[in-house]
């Protein structure tokens, strides 16, 4: 049913190796209720997205979480970021949410959010591992967990987007395309935008269980494009499966990935006034972006890829506004994850400020040229240890003279490795990353050997 899947918002370690079985999902159920229920009575919240395998594992987690004597509040189909709100909201001790995110509907996983609405702490996720290993029991029948569906889910999640945006805000006269991938946003985005006034024409807003992220969302604009363009519209919006990603389109159907996106947020709190410290991005952020934050004064450090390890940066340095060119972004001072729709809101508050369309406002950046070739890895490599490999990225940068930046990495799903590069001249991109790709794999196969 599902392949080995389990998401990057999950416990990491062995557990992250196992398929997502129906069995595995039970024993993770329990192994997670008594985890929680150590400190007396318990209850957990469980969400998924619209993919048809998502009824049989929300059954299994809901009797693995009963049988360890710990309360279920069930949503049905919500996207990622509601779950980390309504965790918040109901004061449970967790939240799950069973998806695969952008991934094809034969996919499944599971994403765990405390209960502050934020990642497990790594002593929780451990102990879940631990208790992985131990062989299921089920408690006493008196003490079995109850379980409840929570039927205003939805408006509660629609409500919180809405309450993001300032006070009397509106999108009166905007008229929008809005894809929601099939997906989990499919019953509550188009309300959030209609109930603020905008004109709202809806794609890909009709799940069946196998058409997620099917040749639509964020991860596929191509009929989004179209719409926009034929319809007339000021802009598009692109959601993913859970609705934690999203990427816009302009009227000229010209698409706005996560760094426009993050930079337009970035450079309007900058100007209002509301940007406290800088802006997180990650090490595949687009050097016209680091480029942008410098002519801006806005300090910019890079993440490792993975909306964690922003999310990681963010906490540690005070700031709000972080992200990733996918479109997953967060802002931290209006939510605990990254959010699609929250994110798209904060842009349209952006425009009406500036009274710019989002094919204007998009030039405070200006993306850089880029070029990625992948070279297959028969061994695992340290890259950073090699010195040959080393050497060959600084003579690589060198060729750019300050005008790009060169990147190798490792994939963290295949046996592969990334070279990337970007430049302000796109003949030479193209010609150091290929060359420098040739050398890489040259080098490695010596390194195997």
């Amino acid at each position: 049913m599902s392949k080995k899947y389990f998401g990057t918002d999950g416990i990491r370690g062995k557990v992250g190796q196992y398929p997502i079985t129906p069995d595995f999902m039970l024993k993770l159920g329990w192994a997670a209720g008594k985890v929680f229920a150590r400190e007396g009575s318990s209850k957990i919240l469980i969400g998924k997205d619209t993919r048809i395998s998502g009824y049989m594992f929300e059954s299994a987690l809901e009797a693995g979480l009963s049988a360890a004597g710990v309360d279920i509040l069930l949503t049905g189909p919500m996207p990622t970021p509601a779950i980390a709100y309504l965790t918040r909201t109901f004061q449970a001790d967790a939240g799950i949410v069973i998806s695969a995110s952008h991934n094809a509907f034969a996919d499944n996983g599971i994403k765990f959010f405390s209960a502050l609405g934020t990642k497990l702490a790594d002593e929780i996720e451990h102990a879940i591992e631990a208790q992985m290993d131990m062989a299921m029991t089920t408690v006493d029948s008196s003490i079995l967990g109850k379980a409840r569906r929570i039927g205003d889910a939805p408006g509660r999640y629609i409500e919180f987007c809405k309450a993001s945006v300032p006070s009397g805000f509106n999108l009166r006269g905007l008229k929008v395309v809005l894809d929601c991938a099939n997906g989990a946003t499919y019953h509550v985005s188009p309300a959030v935008f209609s109930e603020l006034g905008a004109q709202v024409i809806e794609i890909a807003s009709s799940p069946d269980g196998v058409n997620i992220n099917e040749k639509c969302g964020a991860t596929d604009t191509a009929k989004l494009q179209e719409r926009v363009v034929a319809e007339q519209a000021d802009l598009g919006i692109a959601l993913d499966g859970d609705g934690d990603r999203v990427i816009m389109v302009d009227h000229l159907g010209e698409v706005v990935d996560g760094d426009e996106l993050l930079m337009i947020i970035a450079n309007y709190l900058k100007q209002a006034g509301d940007l406290p410290g800088g802006v997180v991005g990650t090490l595949m952020t687009n050097f016209g972006f680091e480029q942008a934050c410098k002519r801006l004064e806005i300090p910019f450090v890079r993440a490792n890829v993975g909306d964690r390890y922003v999310m990681e940066q963010l906490a540690a340095r005070g700031w709000n506004i972080g992200g990733e060119s996918s479109g997953h972004i967060i802002c931290k001072h209006l939510s605990t994850t990254g959010d699609g729709t929250v994110a798209a809101l904060q842009i349209l508050v952006a425009m009406n400020a500036t009274g710019q369309s989002l094919a204007k406002i998009k030039k405070v950046m200006q993306k850089l040229p880029q070029q990625m070739i992948n070279i297959k890895m028969a061994k695992k490599v340290d890259l950073q240890k090699s010195q040959t490999i080393q050497q060959l990225v600084s003579e690589a940068e060198s060729r750019l003279a300050g005008s790009g930046r060169v990147l190798l990495r490792p994939s963290g799903t295949e046996p592969v490795v990334r070279v990337m590069v970007e430049g302000e001249n796109p003949e030479l991109v193209l010609e150091v990353c290929e060359d420098l790709a040739n050398k890489v794999e040259t080098a490695l196969e010596s390194l195997v050997c």
